[in-house]
């Protein structure tokens, strides 16, 4: 189901904003906890408490961004030894894989063997040469979402900051120009629209860690609220 687009200004839109969020986190709350009573669903691919759907629902803050490529920035800093800020054209430097991964929402949905291109996060982990003791990484978007995600969950040939999707550019809905895709977690750890990496030695939540998900987020470990 699409979230409702919110155009309010200041402060009524922000106050409206945290309203439809934690809204969105009881929702999210309940149907997950729903999913988790239910075990697997006749494929042992599947982690507990998932279903397998044909096609990923849009969910967002309420707000979408439209990013155009050319004016598209990248800040990657923090715990670093080489700050970089990536535009189009020399983040298209950078190698690219393409994976292919299930994907698994908190809410109980998971879609099979979805296609990835983009920057694998263990090149842009090489690329600013990140500190050994940074142990976190705090993925920022253009819409205000943040959520941080273990290094060694990041530092991944097979997590994408991803520029396409089964054979198609991203589109805005889905985070154009570029997401983040950590398919081994949670997919609220795939932030859309992606504007800075942030290295961090110490954890610090994220829009729904704060409002009580699991700071890691693994859907084989059932791991969607913090004890």
């Amino acid at each position: 189901m699409a979230a409702p687009h919110i155009m309010l200004s200041s402060p009524r839109k922000a106050a409206l904003m945290n309203a439809y969020n934690d809204r969105m986190f009881e929702l999210k709350t309940r149907a997950a906890e729903e999913r988790k009573l239910i075990g697997r669903q006749g494929d042992e691919r599947a982690p507990p408490g998932q279903k397998w759907v044909k096609e990923a629902p849009v969910l967002d803050l309420g707000t979408r961004p439209v990013v155009r490529p050319d004016l598209w920035k990248l800040v990657v800093g923090g715990e670093v030894a080489r700050p970089l800020t990536f535009d189009w054209k020399l983040f298209h430097k950078l190698p690219t894989v393409e994976v292919t991964e299930d994907i698994h929402c908190v809410t109980g949905w998971s879609v099979r063997k979805q296609v990835w291109r983009g920057v694998p996060g263990s090149a842009i982990v090489q690329a600013v040469r990140a500190r050994t003791y940074a142990k976190f990484v705090m993925a920022r978007s253009e819409d205000g979402y943040g959520t941080p995600i273990e290094i060694g969950d990041f530092d991944r040939d097979t997590v994408v900051l991803a520029t396409h999707w089964n054979g198609e550019p991203l589109t805005r809905d889905h985070g154009a120009p570029v997401r983040l895709v950590v398919p081994h977690l949670y997919f609220w750890k795939s932030a859309k629209w992606v504007k800075q990496l942030w290295f961090m030695e110490t954890y610090a939540h994220g829009t729904w860690e704060g409002r009580g998900y699991h700071k890691r987020g693994d859907p084989w470990k059932q791991q969607r609220y913090r004890d």
